[in-house]
């Protein structure tokens, strides 16, 4: 299965996420295949946040080599799954695919916990180095729960 994780710049957000829900797969023996890209196009080539890098690394995942790309239309063809972290990356992912929009692969990864309420994931970008702790944590939780869900017999995440 492959999954794209996305957020604003992917630089802080969707870069754990990916390297999060990774390391999770790995651990319990799936085969997925997790990225990350950005709605918008100003951090295109740069690497993670040094905070989101930080807190990966210190929680013993290695997202150092990554380098944000932006999302493209035809993600939405390749990826069987596409978690956003707010509602303004829904509504960004949904006009960036265009023609090719299909609903049912794309959800913000916190209905994973609080399914239905469209929680968002906040951008820890202006904050403090406890707001990307703060953002792990979720994000950590949302993961566990996907994988829960899949290894009790759900094959759809969404």
């Amino acid at each position: 299965m492959k999954f794209l994780m996305v957020c604003l710049g992917n630089i802080c957000r969707s870069p754990l996420a990916e390297g999060i829900l990774q390391y999770k797969a790995q651990q319990a023996g799936l085969n997925w295949q997790v990225e990350s890209a950005a709605t918008g196009s100003w951090e295109i080539g740069k690497p993670p946040h040094p905070l989101s890098r930080k807190i990966a690394a210190m929680n013993g995942i290695n997202i150092s080599g990554k380098r944000c790309r932006q999302f493209r239309k035809e993600d939405m063809l390749n990826f069987d799954f596409i978690y956003v972290m707010d509602d303004s990356n829904y509504e960004d992912v949904k006009m960036i695919s265009s023609d090719l929009w299909n609903e049912s692969k794309v959800d913000l990864l916190m209905n994973e916990l609080y399914p239905g309420e469209n929680r968002s994931i906040p951008d820890p970008y202006f904050g403090s180095e406890r707001d990307y702790h703060r953002v792990f944590e979720l994000i950590d939780k949302a993961c566990n729960k996907l994988i829960e869900r899949y290894l009790a017999g759900t094959n759809d995440p969404l």
